[in-house]
């Protein structure tokens, strides 16, 4: 008898349907499965079996076909063991054919027949929504992940023989409850915050002026100067999350497998800090299944790569694309993804191999070949796409002793969120929703400049030797200091400020 059971697969972040087409004939036992598997979906021959005897059925001793179709899909995973078992079950008349008609089943069997959870499940579930797919069994483990949709019967079952019951009508399964998506995000308060922040006055607003217009900030300084907690401090001024947002990147994570199932959905922007020992799969994305790397981890968040330096002249390299499109291309041989990768890059330095060149207060015992050698690590190509370049300097004692009270996060994220909601109109009619993202024509459009600032900005360019693409972001950075301001127009002050943040590229690499 043959049974055609709905399941679901996934090529990056979308998923795509799969049927799983289960024929028993009479014959000698065996077990073939075909159409294009990978070795996870082979094993699950025995997965199966064991479940089923397990569970309390009846294994079928005949000849038994599985087909995963569409065959020209490259398809692997555990994710289909319980689409299997409930075909073998129906094409044995064990659990009702018509039951299994209106569903799609996701999920791992466990030997002792119990339903693991399974990594991807948010994607595939909103795939399935956009196709009409209304009905859809998953792990109970991923149940809160199914929690945030709306328009779609999502059930969380626990085991094969609980799975069987609810097709066969012995018992009866509510829809996971909805869960709105505000209610989580109103109780995430970071535990980061400005206020603590003595002094670095001029690195705040820096990062202010990232934060409001999503550009990527470069910190140089010497050790112990707070670089590392400005960093950590820099989400708390961005804007939150919107729903949406918050599903691309649950998406991501739930690809990766490091989503937090007891939520179920990531409400805050992601801070990744990876090693410098990380290594470029790790931060790209990839291996055998093209999983997502750091960066995509990152995406709507924050890429905190600290001493950039330290890690190697390769993966630092590689942060080019996805720095200027947003996206990274993951390509293997037995796939090719394209994973978001809209991030906001935070990276911080030392001057050189000790610390203390340009310092004022103590000695650097490097020499000039060593320091040449540190900073050469750091392509011009690189530092064109970090818009802010600053220095940090030590925290002096009196800033430490000091009663003042520091600006908080939440002041700083008032003027950082004002500033978005006019970029947002500005940019209501296109892809982009920060300055930082502005192409040529947007440039053109909204950061004209007067003839002061135009000749201002001209021997800027001229005296420190800027590219094309530095003199652009200087332009964006402007754009976004002028947003802060409340100006419609870039004025003087704003086209100097933004200038004031590449004069890094002349004291250190054209030196």
């Amino acid at each position: 008898m043959l049974s055609i059971i709905k399941s679901f697969g996934r090529n990056g972040i979308d998923g795509y349907e799969v049927r799983a087409e289960i024929d028993i004939n009479q014959g000698l036992p065996s077990y073939d499965i075909v159409g294009l598997v990978g070795t996870a979906i082979k094993e699950s021959k025995e997965r199966v079996r064991s479940a089923i005897k397990n569970s309390g059925f009846n294994y079928p001793i005949n000849k038994i076909t599985v087909n995963l179709a569409p065959a020209n899909t490259h398809k692997d995973g555990p994710v289909y063991d319980l689409a299997i078992a409930v075909g073998i079950l129906s094409a044995s008349n064990q659990i009702k054919i018509e039951n299994v008609k209106d569903f799609v089943f996701l999920g791992e069997l466990s030997l002792d027949g119990t339903v693991r959870k399974i990594n991807g499940v948010l994607p595939i579930l909103i795939s399935a929504k956009q196709v009409g797919i209304t009905n859809i069994i998953i792990p109970f483990d991923n149940k809160n992940e199914a929690s945030y949709l709306k328009g779609v019967n999502v059930y969380a079952v626990k085991s094969l023989t609980e799975l069987a019951q609810f097709l066969n009508g012995e018992i009866k399964l509510e829809p996971i409850p909805y869960i709105d998506y505000n209610e989580k995000l109103n109780n995430f308060e970071s535990p980061y915050n400005f206020k603590n922040v003595k002094g670095q006055n001029n690195a705040k607003r820096a990062l202010e002026i990232a934060a409001a217009g999503g550009h990527n900030v470069l910190m140089v300084g010497p050790p112990g100067s707070g670089k590392t907690l400005l960093a950590k401090c820099f989400p708390s001024i961005l804007p939150k999350l919107t729903f949406e947002e918050a599903l691309e990147v649950t998406k991501i994570h739930s690809v990766a497998g490091v989503l937090d199932n007891s939520v179920g959905i990531i409400c805050f922007r992601p801070f990744r800090s990876p090693h410098h020992t990380t290594t470029t799969v790790a931060l790209t994305g990839g291996g055998r299944n093209a999983k997502p790397g750091e960066i995509s981890l990152a995406h709507n968040g924050v890429l905190f790569l600290d001493e950039l330096p330290e890690y190697s002249r390769h993966s630092i390299e590689t942060l080019r694309q996805p720095l200027e499109d947003g996206v990274i291309n993951v390509s293997r041989i037995e796939n090719t993804v394209e994973y978001p990768a809209n991030f906001t890059l935070i990276a911080s330095m030392n001057p050189c191999p000790c610390g203390n060149f340009g310092n004022k207060e103590k000695e650097c015992k490097c020499t000039p070949q060593q320091i040449h050698k540190y900073l050469s690590k750091l392509s011009g190509p690189l530092m064109d796409r970090i818009d802010i370049h600053i220095e940090v300097d030590n925290v002096k004692f009196s800033d430490l002793q000091s009663s003042k009270e520091e600006e908080s996060s939440e002041e700083i994220k008032k003027r950082v969120d004002k500033a978005r909601i006019v970029q947002l109109e500005r940019f209501k009619n296109s892809k982009n929703y920060n300055n930082a993202k502005m192409n040529d024509v947007q440039l053109k459009r909204y950061c004209k400049l007067d003839a002061e600032c135009e000749e201002t900005l001209k021997l800027a360019f001229e005296s420190f030797g800027l590219s094309a693409r530095a003199y652009s972001r200087i332009l964006k950075v402007a754009r976004t200091i002028a947003d802060l301001d409340g100006k419609e127009q870039i004025e003087l002050s704003h086209i100097m400020e933004a200038i004031s943040y590449r004069t890094l590229d002349k004291k250190y690499w054209n030196n």
